[in-house]
């Protein structure tokens, strides 16, 4: 068919290539066709010793090459040469049905040198120039069909000798025919054909390269007539190197088994050549260069000329670079007069790894992202997709509204584009930072890499982080009992939800607190009555109370604080009870007797503790609770404070008990609750909470009966103690310091060890001092007047 074969003739070689294009699908078998024995299959035995090989160029096209000097060629005055090749091809693998092609192959060659040296893959060939008579024919018909019928006589007077670690050996040619060796001559020449690392070889290293050599001498003996044929060949095996970006062979420019008068050698031309070309101006894209000892030829890796293709190994995608070169080295010396030296080296480089590019083009003006994944080479095709943990093929892809199209690089390689909105489902979303949101793109590539479509995954992670949330923004109000606050419903649970102090602001907070809640399209609307508990009590006076109630918004995964909603507003109060935490108390009491009473005289369990202010319906109390005679109990988990608001009446004097007064009874019990496990027993703050050490430190000090001799004139055995918690199993010693922090409570017993059953225990006044001094200032007191 046309353009199924190419063919060249190259310094003495035929050169031959199918098109593997039309062969796909096909099997195929190559026959050498010999005027005289008819068609022979070309086997690998039958390739090294006749001087032929099959193998393929970097595109996989079959390549077939032939020396002139081969089996079956036919010779015209070692001038002409020609060979038929028949091409066979079946679509079995039998071969059965086959249709067979006879192409001619056709080849000048007259230019020879006085020595000429082939090393091909497979065989290494020498051929001298001589002239001695022709061999005859003393082998099997198969062999000698393949000389031509003139060259057929007095074969059996040659005879070949080897030298080689092993010692010395002579054979006859058919005896070397039989190791794999093909001796001949032609009309104007000798030849001998021999296989690589055979019996009688041995490799050396010259100038840092490995040589196969075999070293022999061809005999003719005839009556009184001993002719010797230097017909040594030594061809490199490996002189090979490679970089991350270039491949290097080196060939030594002297062979010391080639060249014995080293001081006569003179290089006359260098050639290189890709394939069956020869590269003029090799400076170009490649660097050749040459000096006494090395002639050395350096391709970048992906030169033209060769092949990258792409492949995978264990997992990992890279690249192998295939080049198949020549160099041709031509030289002088006193022995040999002129010596062409041929090597033909195909040369595949190590899997090399190449690690795709995953490049991040986002576009966030346009709230989409744009990922190349390269490079590849154009044997790599995109098969597969999976976004998040959800794959697509990629008619899914599109059709979903994923955008995926390939782009070509500079460098000869291409690439793949994925387009995928922020807004696609797919894609994940996190609240960051203060008003941002980073969108996660998760994907995952599955390659088909080389014609054996392996497949290939990789995996990658695109991120954008972009401004477009908007903090919410609330309006406080308040009427004559609530504050109010008016939240967008934007985000809340999403991104960020409110908590009151370091409680979440949920349904069971606003119901247990008392808050009422309201929702629309838009907005939160938090209602909160003025002596709810979260109220902040700014200023507190007569008949008016400043307060705010503070709201923060924090994110939902970490809980930081991004800003805190307030609304204050000032009220008119004219009955209120305020705890404060710190243990301040605030009581507005108003006067419902009758007849009225004069507010003024109103006072606390300590007489010495008067209204702040009054008018005739009010009296404005302010106090601590470790001050006026207030007392304390524990109940469940709850400190209870308790004082009592009192009248003092006027009497009349009378002449006997008891007493006239026209004044009525006024008590008004003042209550405070705070958490015991929250809050420290209040005893034990200082009068001014703002300069209170964030500890404190109590020191025990016994007192035994100091107490109670103003009461009972005999000394009475009284124990205190610092229990470590509450269930007062452990206590601590008395001569230890005891540290607690403001919001731990203090756990202390006082016990009576006196036997006396009409002795009772009654604890009047106990507190704490800073020092051993019980009668030092500061003190808290814990309990007064029992």
């Amino acid at each position: 068919p046309p353009g199924f074969v190419e063919s060249s003739c190259r310094s003495r070689i035929f050169w031959m290539k199918l098109n593997k294009l039309l062969l796909q699908g096909k099997f195929f078998q190559l026959e050498i066709n010999d005027a005289y024995a008819g068609p022979i299959l070309l086997d690998e035995k039958l390739a090294s010793r006749c001087g032929y090989v099959l193998s393929e160029d970097v595109w996989g096209n079959p390549i077939f090459r032939a020396s002139v000097l081969g089996c079956h060629v036919v010779n015209e005055a070692d001038e002409l040469f020609s060979l038929m090749v028949n091409i066979k091809v079946s679509s079995f693998a039998s071969m059965r049905a086959a249709v067979t092609y006879t192409y001619p192959m056709y080849c000048s060659y007259s230019s020879w040198a006085s020595r000429e040296i082939v090393c091909e893959e497979n065989y290494m060939e020498v051929s001298v120039k001589t002239d001695v008579p022709a061999v005859s024919n003393d082998y099997t018909v198969a062999w000698l069909s393949a000389l031509p019928e003139t060259q057929n006589v007095a074969y059996q007077l040659w005879q070949l000798m080897f030298v080689s670690p092993s010692g010395r050996k002579r054979i006859t040619v058919s005896d070397a025919a039989k190791l794999g060796y093909s001796f001949n001559n032609t009309q104007y020449r000798v030849y001998l054909r021999a296989p690589y690392h055979s019996n009688e070889s041995d490799t050396n290293m010259v100038s840092g390269v490995n040589m196969n050599m075999v070293t022999s001498t061809s005999m003719y003996r005839q009556r009184w007539l001993l002719l010797l044929i230097d017909t040594t060949v030594s061809c490199p095996v490996d002189g090979i190197t490679f970089t991350d970006t270039t491949l290097t062979w080196t060939v030594p420019s002297i062979i010391p088994t080639l060249v014995v008068q080293e001081s006569t050698f003179v290089s006359k031309n260098i050639l290189m050549g890709i394939d069956d070309q020869v590269i003029v101006n090799p400076e170009e894209n490649y660097l050749l260069e040459h000096n006494e000892t090395h002639i050395r030829i350096t391709i970048p890796i992906g030169a033209q000329g060769g092949k990258l293709k792409s492949s995978v190994s264990g997992g990992v995608y890279g690249v192998i670079y295939s080049i198949n070169l020549f160099l041709e080295h031509t030289w002088t010396d006193a022995d040999w007069q002129t010596t062409k030296y041929t090597v033909i080296k195909s040369i595949t480089t190590p899997f090399m790894p190449q690690i795709p590019t995953v490049i991040n083009n986002t576009l966030p003006e346009e709230r989409l992202f744009n990922v190349a994944f390269g490079h590849f080479l154009p044997d790599v095709s995109l098969v597969a997709i999976t976004i998040g943990n959800v794959p697509f093929t990629l008619g899914e892809a599109q059709h979903h509204g994923f955008k995926i199209y390939e782009t070509p690089f500079s460098n000869r390689t291409k690439g793949f584009i994925l387009e995928v909105s922020f807004d696609d489902p797919y894609v994940l979303k996190e609240y960051v930072n203060r008003n941002e949101t980073k969108y996660t793109l998760l994907i995952n590539y599955t390659i088909s890499v080389g014609p054996d479509m392996t497949l290939y995954y990789h995996s990658a992670e695109v991120e954008c982080v972009l401004t477009d949330i908007e903090l919410p923004k609330a309006v406080g109000y308040c009427d004559e009992e609530n504050l109010y606050l008016s939240i967008p419903a934007f985000g809340l649970h999403r991104y960020w939800n409110l908590y009151l102090g370091n409680k979440l602001l949920n349904r069971h907070i606003v119901l247990t607190n008392g808050y009422l809640t309201a929702t629309n399209s838009t907005h939160l609307i938090l209602q909160v009555p003025l002596f709810a508990v979260g109220i902040i009590y700014e200023e507190v006076a007569f008949q008016k109370i400043k307060a705010r109630f503070d709201v923060a918004l924090k994110k939902v995964r970490t809980m930081e604080t991004l800003q805190v909603f307030s609304v204050s507003c000032r009220f008119n109060s004219s009955v209120f009870i305020i705890c404060h935490p710190d243990g301040t108390v605030m009581v507005s009491a108003q006067m419902k007797t009758v007849p009225a009473i004069d507010m003024s005289k109103t006072k606390l369990r300590d007489s010495s503790c008067k209204p702040r202010e009054y008018d005739e319906r009010h009296a404005f109390f302010k106090f601590h609770v470790t001050t006026c005679g207030t007392s304390v109990r524990f109940e469940g988990d709850h400190i209870i404070y308790e004082n009592e608001i009192s009248y003092e009446k006027e009497t009349l004097p009378g002449q006997s008990i008891p007493t006239i007064t026209r004044d009525p009874d006024y008590r008004l019990t003042v209550l405070c609750y705070y958490q015991a496990k929250e809050t420290l027993v209040l005893g034990a703050f200082a009068s001014d909470p703002s300069t209170s050490p964030p500890f404190g430190s109590i020191a025990m000090v016994p007192r035994s009966n100091i107490a109670v001799n103003r009461r009972i004139r005999r000394a009475l055995n009284v124990v205190s103690r610092v229990s470590k918690d509450e269930s007062f199993m452990e206590f601590y010693e008395h001569s230890v310091a005891v540290l607690k922090q403001p919001t731990e409570p203090l756990f202390l017993e006082v016990e009576l060890k006196d036997e006396s059953p009409d002795t009772e225990l009654y604890l009047e006044n106990c507190w704490v001092t800073e020092s051993l001094d019980i009668n030092s200032i500061p003190r808290w007191n814990i309990t007064v007047d029992g």
